[in-house]
């Protein structure tokens, strides 16, 4: 009974901190930032005495330069857009992004931004937002291409419907604070942000490429060891990546209406469809108004509904992730570690204008996920989370349309180059 009230208090603990998250950005992305300047004043007011005015103009110049509140707000920089060095060296780093991240199904962003900032010259919060565009140009694609895919060794579609039913909805609630926290935040905060996350991701996927290389070496010096003493023929096979079935009848493609989940695949057009009908309703209503904040505030039980109603079915066992191969029923602190990821992958998602899949990826793979699988449901949550992003920063007019659509373009037809080169070079190595 205590382990059971220590897992219900965990869970009621993540629940507030999610709820009070939310309404704190959401509070401070409604407010006004001379309505902060203001604020900032009065305390540097306070007291008396010769210095009240040296305080006051201190106080005053650390907050414009902290949060850019020089009554004018956010100023953005978009470049012209006309044919030079920078739009062609931008669309081809943006296009081998774009392939290489849909076959590993991080999204992109991460090259997207840097590119988009450094190269265009789109200040930090517009090439954010253009890069989420970019990210759902991709996404699409790579799912268009995905619904016809089966599993590698389970008959069964190769996108994992359970487990996006679990992630989709937190990541879409995720995605609204990321987009609240990223109108806040200053430019300087934003770069920042994006550094410290490359430096620590960048590390982390080092690593464990080193890691699995050490393992492969360490696999055919013994195959080589094992031929030299008795001659037996160990061959060299590649780490295994998820659940095996031998002598299975095995179909690389079927049709898409044989192989799409209708069920659980309307729950998810649900909940996009839900949040997309807040946003839209939210832009007609003034900041911080009643309305303003019932609206915010619908997103919560919807996507806690959603994922609760997914998490009790695979605690149950009613439901399972039957991409891992077994029948195992998730465990309480499972679900709320994976229910918090999927927040914070669409809160940095919606913050630094990333995917989300340098999140969910590594979490699908420690949850005995095959990487196929991994990176297609990776991408299929990301469709709709960044679909959602792009709507929202649409109507917070954060990037120039013409942009938008340009690289969308080049982002999509890059995504379905890579799948189908990718399948290729499947195919005729026999993965």
């Amino acid at each position: 009974m205590t382990e059971i009230g220590a897992h219900k208090w965990r869970l009621m603990s993540f629940m507030t901190m999610m709820l009070m998250s939310f309404v704190f950005a959401s509070m401070f992305a409604s407010a006004e930032r001379n309505v902060m300047t203001e604020d900032v004043s009065a305390v540097a007011s306070y007291g008396d005495g010769d210095n009240d005015e040296s305080k006051m103009e201190y106080f005053m110049k650390l907050t414009n330069y902290l949060f850019e509140t020089d009554g004018s707000g956010y100023h953005h920089f978009w470049p012209e857009m006309k044919l030079g060095w920078k739009i062609v060296l931008g669309s081809i780093i943006g296009f081998c992004g774009a392939a290489f991240g849909s076959v590993g199904g991080v999204g992109g962003g991460g090259i997207f931004v840097p590119m988009l900032t450094l190269i265009i010259g789109f200040d930090p919060k517009s090439a954010t937002a253009i890069s989420k565009c970019m990210i759902m140009g991709a996404a699409a694609s790579t799912v268009y291409y995905n619904l016809k895919l089966r599993h590698p060794t389970l008959d069964m579609p190769i996108i994992d419907y359970d487990l996006a039913l679990l992630i989709q909805p937190m990541l879409m609630l995720g995605i609204s604070i990321g987009v609240a926290f990223n109108v806040i935040f200053a430019d300087w905060m934003v770069t920042i942000l994006l550094i410290v996350l490359f430096i620590a991701t960048s590390s982390k996927a080092f690593c464990r490429g080193v890691d699995t290389w050490k393992k492969e070496t360490i696999m055919k010096k013994e195959a080589a060891r094992r031929l030299e003493t008795d001659g037996s023929q160990a061959e060299y096979k590649i780490l295994p990546g998820g659940p095996t079935k031998p002598n299975r009848p095995k179909k690389e493609e079927v049709s898409v209406f044989e192989n799409v989940c209708w069920k659980e695949l309307a729950l998810l057009v649900f909940v996009w469809i839900a949040f997309l009908a807040l946003q839209l309703a939210k832009n007609y209503t003034s900041n911080c108004s009643t309305w303003y904040w019932v609206l915010n505030l619908s997103q919560i039980p919807i996507s806690f509904g959603v994922s609760g109603y997914e998490a009790i079915s695979l605690y149950r066992g009613s439901r399972i992730i039957s991409s891992k191969g077994d029948s195992t029923n998730l465990t309480i602190g499972q679900l709320v570690l994976y229910l918090t990821c999927g927040v914070l992958a669409g809160m940095v998602g919606g913050l630094l204008g990333l995917g989300g899949g340098f999140i969910m990826g590594p979490l699908f793979l420690e949850l005995g996920v095959p990487p196929q699988v991994s990176s297609a449901t990776a991408t299929f949550a990301m469709t709709f989370s960044s679909s959602m992003s792009v709507v929202e920063y649409y109507l917070l007019k954060r990037f120039p349309v013409p942009y938008a659509l340009y690289f969308l373009l080049v982002a999509t037809i890059a995504a379905f180059v890579g799948q189908h080169v990718c399948n290729i070079i499947r195919w005729s190595w026999n993965f």
